[in-house]
């Protein structure tokens, strides 16, 4: 059995057009009752003035004082009101004795009859006028007294039926409906444009849809830890999200939007080429932005109906991605480089094989032993100068790698950073950050230059850290000096991942502990080059220990 299924709501600009239809019909019915009760009483009164001087002018008449002094005044005053009856529109003109006995009236049957309506007044010399029902049913009357000489001889009453008031009215009335008619089919027509608009603006959809839109709205935009922000036409902000807001460092809580909303992104303080992106006209595809301390992936779409609306902008936060993407970098690097080492290890076993079976035994035991104390003296050499495990392991990778590109890594005498000499708030991860980037572009720039080596210093101070990296490739160009550390920048051939986020990245990280990175030209002669350093203060905790 299917069960009925309940009518759907009516859309929110049906139900304003409803709204706005009633509201123009009350008012119009209002106005026509209120019009139809004033005329009413306006037509009563004109009718009461029309009776009134009627009513006057016969009694002022000289004939009509004349005929009351005949002996038949009947005879004589009843064709005088019949004619005055049709000269001046009123339905009756009925002329009496001072008693109220009627002389004249439109019903001959009448004549001689008691006037029915109040007369005493009249018969006191005053004219008056009153709604009464006689024999022409309801009237508006006027009864005045006829007098000659001061002394009242005869009464006269003239009147106009209601019937025909109420008809003069009906005819105003048929005229100021049809006005109104004609008001409610403009206002009507009108509104149902106004309305046709709103419904494309809502999608048809009515209120309580609308309300759950927007319940689900603000639910979706403050639960996504993606970043989302929404700017108009003029590249203002229109909406951010709570995600948007600390993606970008540029609000705090979720209450804190008001005073970002309406304001320019060129005014947001965001890094150039990340306002340059957000300003662009052209959509842009997961492109890699930095921030102060972030690494973000934008991606902008227009919003467009007819015309530019408005921009969507989408963040996502890779600044961890990228952090093991380096990792894995190195950590590729120095898969390859122990898959060499482990195929050269292979030739001079091999040699040390050939030697056995040749019967020179003292030379294959030399030729071993001698490998191994090169080795040995490498690892020592680093480990002696940098004890710290995770930075000793980066560089003996490094070495390693370095070498198999044909670049000697050295590191300097001068380096002393013993374990447990780094504060705790410098993490592994930043350090092999800054200097892994510093080496693989030191590695790069010295690579196919004479005598290519890459020097390498680290020392700790009770002051600061210092990382210095030094290469003998071709320098650094003062012109491009500025442009070292930006997103995308670089000298050499883009690979097919890009290139330029290196030294911003080791920026970055420098950012985040207070440091400072600067990029100098060698100062050794004949040797060329450029020198990387990186200095990141040490906080001392108030007892003096780090």
């Amino acid at each position: 059995m299917r069960l009925p299924t309940l009518p759907r709501p009516r859309s929110l600009a049906g139900q304003l057009f409803a709204m706005q239809a009633v509201l123009v019909a009350v008012v119009l019915a209002g106005y026509a009752l209120f019009t139809y009760v004033s005329d009413q009483r306006q037509a009563e009164d004109a009718a009461a003035r029309q009776a009134t001087a009627v009513a006057r002018a016969t009694a002022d008449s000289p004939s009509v004082r004349a005929a009351v002094r005949t002996a038949d005044p009947s005879g004589r005053l009843e064709p005088y009101a019949l004619q005055v009856t049709r000269d001046t529109g009123v339905d009756f003109v009925t002329i009496m004795t001072p008693s109220g006995i009627r002389w004249t009236h439109p019903d001959r049957r009448q004549i001689g009859r008691r006037f029915l309506g109040t007369i005493e007044p009249a018969r006191h010399g005053r004219t008056f006028t009153e709604t009464y029902t006689g024999t022409l049913g309801p009237s508006v009357r006027a009864v005045t007294p006829v007098t000659d000489h001061g002394r009242v001889t005869g009464l006269v009453s003239a009147g106009i039926t209601v019937q025909r008031i109420s008809a003069r009215v009906r005819d105003q009335l048929a005229a100021l409906l049809g006005v109104a008619g004609g008001v409610l089919l403009l206002g009507a027509v009108g509104t149902y444009v106004i309305n046709a608009r709103l419904r494309r603006h809502t999608h048809g959809m009515n209120a309580t849809e609308l309300s759950r839109v927007h319940d689900y709205h603000q639910a979706a935009l403050h639960a996504v830890r993606e970043g989302l922000l929404m700017l108009d036409a003029r590249y203002r902000v229109a909406l951010i999200n709570d995600g948007g807001r600390e993606l970008l460092g540029v609000g705090g809580d979720g209450d804190g939007d008001g005073d970002l909303i309406g304001r320019s992104v060129a005014g947001l303080g965001l890094p150039a080429p990340l306002t340059g992106a957000l300003l662009s006209s052209e959509p842009r595809v997961d492109e890699v932005h930095l921030t102060a301390d972030r690494v973000l992936v934008v991606n902008t779409s227009p919003v467009s109906g007819g015309e530019r609306r408005g921009t969507v902008v989408t963040l996502r936060d890779v600044t961890e991605l990228q952090s093991l993407m380096g990792e894995l970098d190195s950590e590729r690097g120095f898969t390859q480089a122990l898959r060499s080492q482990a195929h050269e290890a292979a030739n001079r076993l091999h040699t040390v094989v050939s030697l056995i079976e040749l019967g020179r035994a003292e030379e294959a035991v030399e030729f071993a032993t001698a490998e191994l104390e090169l080795a040995q003296a490498l690892t020592d050499q680093v480990v002696a100068a940098v004890s710290e495990p995770v930075l000793a392991a980066l560089l003996l990778g490094k070495t390693a790698q370095a070498n198999e590109r044909g670049v000697e890594l050295v590191v300097s005498p001068d380096s002393r950073l013993d374990d447990g000499l780094l504060p705790a708030e410098l993490s592994a991860r930043d350090l092999v950050t800054i200097l892994g980037n510093l080496i693989d572009n030191a590695v790069d720039a010295a690579q196919g230059t004479a005598r290519a080596r890459v020097t390498v210093t680290a020392y700790a101070s009770a002051a600061e850290v210092v990382l210095r990296v030094a290469d003998t490739g071709p320098g650094v160009d003062p012109a491009h000096a500025d442009l070292l550390f930006r997103r995308g920048f670089s000298t050499k051939p883009a690979g097919p991942g890009g290139r330029g986020l290196g030294l911003a990245l080791v920026r970055q990280a420098v950012g985040r502990h207070h440091g400072t990175l600067t990029a100098t030209g060698s100062d050794e002669e004949g040797e060329g080059g450029a020198v990387f350093e990186v200095r990141l203060p040490v906080r001392t905790a108030p007892g003096g220990d780090r």
